[in-house]
């Protein structure tokens, strides 16, 4: 008897699982569709400031869909669910490191152009002076008059960026303009 029944019990158990899986198709559609709409609402502005945390979010949709297609109804429903509010997440990440990277530049800018300012006042009084101070050789003041034009033109195209909206871009280019600075004060014997 158990023998005839064991197809049946088979069938309908298989039955009952495919069932389940169908059923959460649609909303695991769903959930994948509104990941895709919040992510999309704020991919551009977080890409700039979190790219890594886009990338997590990103790869989360991609494994979700990868379920999906393979009729994985459950696992893409239980992968996309949170990834709505992951992505709307990412809107606070990204305010949060602008307002960092925004305070950096504000430092940056406040510092540096004085320091161009003063390689320039110090290169303009030795171009003056009728002999070189001890310790000072033609070939370093050349090497700084060089190294001023580089920083000048450094700090303008860090100035550009941070016009253009580029926060991070511009902070890397002031920070590589104020080690240079930094350097060639030291060479100048002036105080960094």
């Amino acid at each position: 008897m158990m023998k005839k029944c064991f197809p049946f019990i088979a069938l309908f158990v298989v039955g009952l699982f495919f069932v389940a899986c169908s059923r959460d198709k649609g909303p695991a559609e769903a959930a994948i569709k509104a990941a895709e709409e919040a992510l999309n609402a704020t991919k551009a502005e977080a890409s700039k400031y979190v790219p890594d945390q886009v990338k997590s979010v990103e790869d989360a949709l991609k494994a979700a869909k990868d379920s999906f297609a393979k009729g994985e109804y459950t696992a893409a429903l239980n992968s996309a669910k949170d990834l709505p509010a992951k992505a709307k997440d990412l809107d606070s990440a990204a305010a949060a490191k602008k307002a960092e990277l925004a305070k950096s530049w504000e430092e940056m800018s406040g510092s540096v152009p004085k320091m161009v300012e003063d390689i320039k006042a110090k290169l303009d009084a030795l171009e003056k002076s009728k002999r070189l101070p001890k310790g000072m050789e033609k070939a370093k003041l050349e090497g700084a008059k060089a190294g001023l034009a580089e920083i000048t033109q450094g700090w303008t195209d860090a100035d550009n960026a941070f016009k253009a909206g580029n926060l991070t871009d511009a902070l890397t280019k002031a920070k590589t303009v104020k080690e240079k600075a930094t350097g060639i004060m030291t060479s100048l014997g002036m105080q960094a």
